[in-house]
């Protein structure tokens, strides 16, 4: 969602009583696949970190193994 559909559903929250059904199927739509689309990625950066993090702590572990016998 662009920055202008986000204003124009504001406006349209902030004055529903006032607006067409047409306009709210319309807003409650692109609020559900904005829902849907942040909460995909907000999944997919969370297998991204833990992958990261995973990477880092081997790395870790072998560097702090080289530290003590070396």
């Amino acid at each position: 969602m662009i920055k202008e559909e986000f204003e124009e559903i504001v406006g349209l929250y902030k004055d529903a009583k006032n607006r067409s059904n047409s306009e709210l199927a319309n807003a409650m739509n692109s609020l559900t696949k904005t829902h849907f689309d942040t909460k995909k990625t907000i999944i997919d950066l969370t297998y991204y970190l833990d992958s990261v993090e995973e990477m880092y702590n081997k790395i870790l572990e072998e560097y702090n193994s080289r530290n003590k016998n070396g």
